[in-house]
This record gives C-alpha cells, structure tokens and sequence, in this order.
C-alpha cells in the first residue's frame, strides 16, 4: 500500500513514520523546501521522544520519503492524508480551515485513480462534506471517497499513542472506502485495537468530544484544589480517592496552572463555536474555556503572595515554559500568561527548559535564558516551576538553598512533598495542598 502525508507537522509526521514502520510506503509533504531537506537530513522540526530513530530507520529502508511536491506524492498513492494545520481564527473561535481546503484542492488535481482521501486535521463536524465538495467542483471526474479519521496522539508519547492506541475511529459509511482503511490499520486489528466505524460527522464530533472532555476533567480538579485550599484538605489525596472509582480513573486529574497546548485551547473554542452555530450553546464547555483562561492569569498572583506581595525588582527564577513536558510545543503554555505578568508585576525573569527556549524566544521577550537549572537560581528572590520536566524532579535543595537570596519555591505542578520542603527549610508553595503556603 502507498500513502501521501500532506503536511509534515506533529500529526502528518509521526503518523507518516509510524505508518511507515507497518510496512507501508509513505511520502510525507511540505511546501517549505528548507522543512523537507532537513527531514532528509534526519533533523527534526519538532521535540518528539523517539521520532528521529524511527525516522531514520524507515527511510533508510526506503519506506518514507519526504518531497515538496505534492503531485507526484498523490499520484498513485491509495490512501491520501490531509494533516495540515486547522488554527483559530485571529479574533474568534472557530476553525481556520483554508488550509485544509487548499490542500483538498491540490489533492483533486493530482489524483489519477481511485483514493480514499483522509481528514486527520481536527476540523469541525461537516467539514468532510465540504472537503468532498471542493474536489468534486476542481476534478468532477475523480474517483474518491473522504473520511474522517481523527488522531488522537500525546505529545512526547506520540509514538506509542500511535502504535498502541486505545481505539482508532474510522468516519465513512462507504465499504470500498471501509476496506482500503481495514488493510491500512490491519497491524493494529491483529493487536486487538478496538476499530470503531461509524459515520463521518460523528468520527469528527468523536475528537472534539474527546478533547473537551479531557479539558472539563483537567478544570474540575484545579476547581476542587481551590476550595482544597479554603477548607485544609489535601488536593492529590482527593483525586487519589475519586480516581479509584473505575467511572473516573485518574489520568488528567493533577491540579497545576491550567490547560494549554495544540489541541485543548482550540478544540473547546471550536466545539463552543459549533455548537453555538447550531442552536445548542455546550454551557460546560463555554465555563471550562472561561475557567481555564482565567486561572492561567491567576498563577502569576501566587508568585506575588509568595514573596510578601511584590515582585518589583526582585529576580524569578522559572523552570519549566513548554505546556507539558517532553515536548517543545509552547502553544498556550501557561507560561505565556504567568511570566509576561511577572514582569509587569517588575520582576526580572531567568528562565531555562530543557527542550523549549529556542521556541519560547520568539514568544517571550526581556526573558535571560540559561543553559540549566541552577543557573537560572543564583541570586533569585524565588524559583518557580511551571513546566514538570523530570529534570526538576530531584533538585539539591541544599544547592537550590545557597544559590537563592530567599529559599522560597513556588510550585505548580506539585511535584514535592510540603513536609519535605519544610524540613529543608524551603518556604514551599504548592496548589490545593496544606501547608502549602507556609
């Protein structure tokens, strides 16, 4: 089987080299020639654990292949994936699909048989439809069929999201097209990974759903470490407790500085759009997009209490910028809100991470960027960790101690234990914890 990846972004290619790795015959596309040249030097345009061995290793083989030339990508392949970009649109909340379009345009020139053309971007419900109408109005003689096939992938576990996935959702009512994707994801049928086929509206919903839900989950337990705060109790005991319930489980209910990243920000504002377009207003989502954006604001305020209500002239030291670790992504990071307000508030800022600085310095400005952690510390006011690399997860604190005017940490990811921190003599403050801001 051979397939065209249009767009060699964090979806279009880690799918691509992980399809590859099944077998099959893949030729990722770009536009930007520099992006492509690059990737065939084996250098990555993105921070993904394990992504450039398996990039190697498969085109090495002579399995995956990377071209600016969109054409000769298409022409022959069987199934076409579209994984460009779907942004928010400046000023709103939906989807800026152009890019999608434009791609579903090329595609039409290109095919010259029959393919199944494939939405992975995450795009709004019917933008299938739309797809199908572009290519019908640029080539009324192709032979094709679209489906949604939405990704589901992590960032910095990508890889194994990928290989292992909980389920992979085919959208497409159409057998001929059902068949081509069967044989597509046919290593992963033999592994028992649920295949689910339904309608190509309802694959769509499936990841915004997903996404959102996720979202709700992640502002829910930040709520509860608030009134944590107010009433004594320990927020990661809570969600201890209330994960064991098999109805909730426990991922993605750790208290910290709010969402961020590719997805999460602009799937709840597109799904809060459509719906609304629509006549049936998401009211949950709409507070949880609210929530989330107001708490981010908020954590800078925490630095502040932290060191007895100012931070004019003082020095932060920050540890942590990307949304989440092993990744590079800075997408609506909390850090672009928490450390901008720091400095408004007149602190100077050092900041290190250990995958995210050359992104970061194009987004932050007046930021003293330093080569590791305790370089960000000496002389620093206070130390705050935003981001929880595994790199910040066993500090000397002895070191962290000497190299601060004032041994104060503020902690947003709840990495260590109040009564440890105390018993060092860390003024430690944490989210929804006791103890946590003495």
């Amino acid at each position: 089987m051979r397939i065209a990846m249009i767009g060699t972004g964090y979806v279009g290619l880690v799918s691509g080299a992980c399809f590859s790795e099944f077998g099959v015959d893949v030729v990722c596309v770009d536009k930007d020639q520099g992006k492509i040249d690059r990737l065939g030097e084996g250098i990555m345009p993105i921070f993904e654990p394990g992504l450039d061995d398996l990039v190697a290793s498969n085109v090495k083989a002579g399995r995956l292949n990377f071209t600016t030339d969109l054409k000769q990508a298409v022409r022959g392949a069987d199934v076409v994936f579209i994984c460009v970009g779907t942004p928010t649109e400046p000023g709103g909340g939906h989807a800026d699909l152009s890019y999608v379009y434009g791609a579903a345009r090329e595609i039409a020139e290109a095919i010259d048989g029959y393919a199944v053309v494939v939405n992975k971007s995450t795009v709004p419900v019917g933008t299938g439809d739309e797809v199908s109408k572009v290519i019908v109005e640029a080539r009324p003689d192709a032979d094709f069929d679209v489906v949604s096939n939405p990704e589901f992938l992590r960032e910095g576990s990508a890889i194994n999201d990928f290989m292992r996935p909980d389920r992979v959702v085919i959208g497409t009512e159409v057998e001929r097209a059902q068949e081509v994707m069967r044989n597509l994801y046919r290593p992963l049928y033999l592994i028992e990974t649920p295949i689910l086929f339904t309608q190509r509206q309802t694959a769509e919903l499936i990841k915004y759903a997903a996404n959102t839900f996720l979202a709700t989950k992640i502002t829910f337990i930040n709520e509860i470490s608030d009134l944590c705060e107010k009433l004594g109790a320990d927020v990661q005991d809570v969600a201890k407790g209330i994960g064991l319930d098999g109805r909730i489980g426990s991922k993605f209910l750790h208290s910290g500085p709010g969402y961020g990243g590719s997805c999460f920000p602009k799937d709840t504002l597109a799904l809060v759009h459509t719906a609304k377009d629509v006549g049936a207003p998401l009211r949950i989502v709409e507070t949880v997009v609210d929530i989330n954006d107001k708490r981010k604001k908020q954590m800078a305020d925490r630095v502040i209490a932290a060191c007895d209500g100012s931070l004019a002239g003082k020095t932060v030291a920050v540890l942590g910028v990307t949304f989440k670790p092993n990744t590079d992504d800075m997408r609506d990071s909390p850090s672009l809100d928490i450390i901008p307000a720091m400095q408004k508030a007149g602190a100077k800022i050092r900041a290190f991470d250990p995958e995210g600085m050359n992104e970061a310095r194009q987004m932050l400005d007046g930021v003293d960027w330093c080569e590791e952690s305790y370089a960000t510390m000496e002389g620093a006011d206070v130390l705050v960790i935003i981001t929880e690399w595994n790199a910040f997860r066993g500090l000397d604190f002895e070191r962290v101690k000497a190299l601060l005017s004032k041994p104060v940490l503020v902690d947003l990811r709840n990495i260590y234990n109040p009564n440890e921190m105390a018993a060092v003599g860390i003024d430690y403050h944490c989210l929804g914890r006791p103890n946590g801001s003495k």
